[in-house]
């Protein structure tokens, strides 16, 4: 059996935090809070860049959460990616660690590079556990801002993430993405 190369083997996973959220708003619940204008010009501009970057997903799994449903629904607009490739999976709201890695097991292991959409802390912690050492935590304190999103190199298939199980290769908050277009 021929081994497979280094490239055949990595995966990337690319982990965006839901743009920003507004708080005014008459939403019943936290579910439903929806973006704020800020996060409303956030969401296309990091997938546009993802789009620049030539960073398109094969397997997308978001929160169905109001902002982060908006999110990923702009995003994916950008990336020409249609709506229906992607998975709602209600585990990723409110998700910790314990829920998240299950999610990402699930992903068929011809999937080389996913997206995953939700919300801090759950995705700060994922990112943080899988990265191990290649992680460090910005001056502000906050690793996965709004809008933010961490890029990592998996080694392993999705079925067996573990701790330090990735390299954090990146960081990019919308701030730091070019706004032509907006």
């Amino acid at each position: 059996m021929a081994k497979k190369s280094s490239a055949e083997s990595t995966r990337q996973l690319l982990v965006l935090r839901h743009a920003k959220s507004s708080w005014d708003t008459p939403a019943a619940t936290d579910f439903e809070r929806p973006l704020a204008t800020r996060g409303e010009k956030d969401a296309p501009r990091m997938g546009r860049w993802l789009h620049e970057q030539g960073l398109r997903p094969d397997w997308i799994l978001g929160s169905p959460a109001t902002r982060a449903k908006q999110t990923l629904l702009a995003v994916c607009r950008e990336l020409g990616v249609p709506s229906k490739a992607i998975r709602w999976e209600p585990a990723i709201y409110e998700g910790q660690l314990r829920d998240l890695l299950p999610v990402l097991g699930g992903c068929p292991d011809g999937a080389r590079r996913v997206l995953l959409v939700g919300h801090n802390p759950g995705l700060e912690t994922l990112v943080t556990y899988l990265g191990g050492q290649s992680v460090t935590i910005p001056e502000d304190g906050k690793l996965l801002p709004t809008g933010a999103l961490a890029l990592l190199e998996v080694k392993t298939p999705w079925s067996t993430l573990a701790a330090g199980g990735a390299t954090l290769l990146s960081v990019t908050r919308p701030r730091d993405v070019s706004a032509a277009g907006d």
